[in-house]
């Protein structure tokens, strides 16, 4: 989940991931089945902590309720229908695992393109989006995030053998490379700092897609999160992925974190959802659940969302 750009489209919205600026994110459209809701952000200083009573009622009437509406957007492995038409990913399962502690038993899955996952939450379409979201400032002046429960760095798929020996933006630029990303990706963002025309990449849909267009010779390179370009060349005998690696913010090397996003009169589900969160990582239970979908222990992170909001 890759995989953030700051208008309001795939990425678009607070994204700007996986994600405009830096912060857009990576991903589809998902088709659905159940979901689960989840909680706000930790303490970011720019978004309003809370214009309901009390931090916002929402967790008892999900209790009530005995469901939650989770927005998702279709991106191996944060969020995704597999093969028998169940709802799995990173997200979701973990999801799944929160709410029933806070005693909501149900999920409901309510699929829709990454760039509308935002608006959607905004305009109560669900109750949070449980997407893999990169946490950035953009996003963060709209939504509220739970902690981040993995931390990601971003990489490459290349030709076999790498012929242009492309381990980062800068070499991308310096090669005269051409270079392809994802909607709404960060990826977007990250190449544009280091020195490539943004006019000139090449933007398709998610990591399939480019890994197609660098297998045709279409570009030479397409760039993502380390996870899901590391996933996707498996389905491949032509390209293969870089290794992972840091883009340079403001020159200085980031590494980016995905969460739940909530609306920001809800800390008080917010708050909830990282007590459980915080407890699952100390006893290594949130690596266990993240594992089969391809996060190592590289990919956990004791990084906040205030950190990543900037505040």
């Amino acid at each position: 989940m890759a995989p953030p750009i700051g208008n309001d489209s795939k990425e678009a919205s607070p994204d700007v991931g996986n994600r405009g600026p830096r912060g857009t994110s990576r991903r589809s459209l998902l088709a659905g089945v159940a979901a689960l809701g989840a909680l706000g952000a930790a303490g970011c200083s720019r978004v309003p902590t809370a214009s309901g009573k009390d931090g916002g009622d929402l967790l008892d009437r999900l209790k009530a309720q005995g469901v939650v509406r989770l927005g998702i957007a279709g991106e191996i492995p944060f969020g995704y229908i597999d093969k028998n038409g169940e709802l799995t990913g990173e997200a979701p399962q973990l999801a799944k695992v929160i709410f029933k502690r806070l005693g909501v038993d149900r999920v409901q899955p309510v699929p829709t393109e990454f760039g509308s996952l935002i608006p959607g939450l905004k305009s109560q379409q669900f109750d949070v989006v449980a997407a893999g979201m990169y946490i950035n400032a953009e996003r963060c002046a709209q939504v509220i995030f739970s902690d981040p429960d993995y931390q990601m760095l971003d990489a490459f798929i290349v030709r076999k053998g790498n012929p242009k020996n492309l381990r980062d933006y800068e070499d991308v630029v310096k090669s005269g490379a051409k270079f392809a990303t994802g909607t709404g990706y960060a990826e977007i963002q990250y190449a544009v700092e280091a020195g490539y025309k943004e006019s000139d990449i090449l933007i398709v849909q998610d990591q399939v897609a480019g890994m197609n267009a660098v297998e045709a010779g279409r570009v030479d390179v397409f760039a993502g999160t380390a996870l899901t370009t590391r996933e996707v060349v498996k389905k491949s005998g032509k390209v293969e992925s870089t290794e992972p690696f840091a883009p340079l913010v403001d020159g200085k090397p980031h590494t980016d974190g995905g969460g739940f996003a909530f609306r920001p009169t809800e800390t008080k589900l917010r708050d909830a959802f990282n007590v459980e969160l915080a407890k699952m990582k100390e006893s290594g239970e949130l690596l266990r659940i993240l594992r089969p979908f391809g996060f190592t222990k590289n990919e956990m992170t004791d990084m906040t969302a205030k950190e990543l909001c900037g505040g």
